[in-house]
């Protein structure tokens, strides 16, 4: 078959509001990742240089603030990031009924 679907929140959360599709759709080289946030959300600093694993973070509803290498980025619906792979990052919403969608791959 040439794809595969799923609906995101019939995948069972990774963490509270984190749901992980990379599996759900069969993904080899990239992962999709939706959240669901409230106000004061806090995500955990993390990069992916090991991996070499860029990540493009685009908000489709409510606040967010994407802080990368110490730099904070206020997110508003429709603004879309990219973070290198070696870059720190830090995601926290500041809005009830934020959602996001996080694609990456190497």
């Amino acid at each position: 078959m040439g794809y595969d679907a799923t609906t995101y929140d019939d995948v069972e959360p990774r963490a509270p509001g984190m749901y992980f599709l990379r599996d759900a759709l069969d993904c080899e080289g990239l992962g999709v990742t939706v959240v669901e946030a409230d106000d004061g959300w806090d995500g955990m600093e993390h990069d992916h240089a090991e991996d070499d694993h860029e990540e493009v973070y685009v908000l489709i509803h409510g606040e967010a603030t994407l802080t990368v290498d110490g730099d904070p980025v206020d997110l508003g619906p429709g603004d879309a990031v990219r973070v290198d792979a070696d870059s720190t990052r830090d995601l926290s919403f500041s809005a009830d009924g934020s959602k996001m969608v996080i694609a990456g791959a190497p």
